[in-house]
């Protein structure tokens, strides 16, 4: 590049320069080029992230609040006529029970929709037998020394029909589920660990190309009084600027998947995916990344100028 000439007033042994002149003195620092599109990419890649773990935690909590205070018995019986009288005789016993809030035995015809998806035809066929189901509500979560009272009272009740009853706690049958929606939470985080330390490099790339293309630049400044607060300044407004242009792009970016994400899941009229929508507190937190990515990007610079300016010395 072409050294840009000294002004006659200055000279050195002069005072030191205004931030002003050593601004003219550097008026291509700009990192342009795919960095902004970049960071804009990156910061579109943490807010899915981050709006698919935030709508897990609301899953899991939701479904653990909802299934926490609640029990299914299963009543396995070929007899329809048979298996009638006994998910009644079943409901009535857990009905007298002080922890019972509310018994409600499921309809055939609603437990033939529920296995139709996997069962097809055949799940309305006489051929295949399927168990009564009844709903327990339960004013608390249970105790397993409760769980083996409430199964002790349907062995009672169900003795005089030669056949028992299973009594399952739906939040233990669900743990792996929640597990794994654990996990996924951990691998969300993950990835926006990464995402953030690729932002970081990427910055820090560009900030160390941007002062190796003005170091001829950067000794003259200082041959004419600037100091080193002076230039790292100049380099953080360009890193500020970018930033803050990818910091928008990549916003807007991401704020449409998330609304296509949401339109896809909402489209399947799941009770259970309903429970993952997103609360203020989480679209505030979606609304701080891009802040946190610019803060970011701005300190990595920071640094970045920091060492390179001690490294002419």
């Amino acid at each position: 590049m072409t050294k840009p000439s000294l002004p006659d007033e200055q000279a050195p042994g002069a005072p030191p320069m205004k931030g002003s002149t050593s601004a003219r003195l550097l008026p291509q620092t700009r990192f342009g080029g795919p960095i902004p599109w970049v960071i804009a990419i990156l910061i579109a890649l943490v807010i899915i992230a981050a709006a698919g773990g935030l709508a897990l935690r609301n899953l899991a909590d939701n479904a653990r609040a909802d299934l926490s205070d609640a029990v299914t018995v299963q009543i396995i019986e070929a007899d329809p006529q048979s298996r009638t009288v006994q998910a009644d005789a079943a409901a009535r016993a857990l009905g007298d029970h002080p922890l019972v809030t509310s018994v409600r035995v499921v309809p055939e015809a609603e437990l033939t929709q529920l296995l139709e998806p996997w069962l097809g035809s055949g799940a309305a066929s006489e051929d295949v037998p399927i168990p009564a189901l009844i709903d327990v509500e339960l004013t608390r979560t249970a105790t397993a020394s409760e769980i083996a009272q409430l199964q002790s009272a349907l062995d009672g009740a169900l003795e005089r029909f030669g056949t028992s009853a299973r009594v399952d706690a739906q939040s233990s049958w669900l743990k792996p589920v929640y597990e794994a929606l654990a996990a996924m939470q951990y691998l969300a985080l993950a990835l926006i660990a990464l995402v953030a330390f690729a932002t970081a490099a990427a910055v820090w790339l560009a900030a160390r190309s941007a002062f190796s293309n003005h170091s001829d630049t950067v000794e003259i400044i200082h041959l004419l009084g600037g100091t080193d607060a002076q230039v790292t300044k100049i380099f953080q407004r360009s890193v500020l600027r970018d930033a803050a242009f990818g910091a928008v792009v990549g916003l807007l970016l991401g704020l449409c998947a998330v609304w296509l994400l949401g339109r896809q899941f909402a489209a399947l009229d799941s009770g259970m995916i309903g429970g993952g929508g997103l609360g203020l507190l989480d679209w505030v937190i979606i609304g701080a990344i891009p802040l946190g990515g610019v803060m970011l990007a701005l300190i990595t610079g920071r640094i970045t100028i920091r060492f390179a300016l001690r490294s002419m010395l």
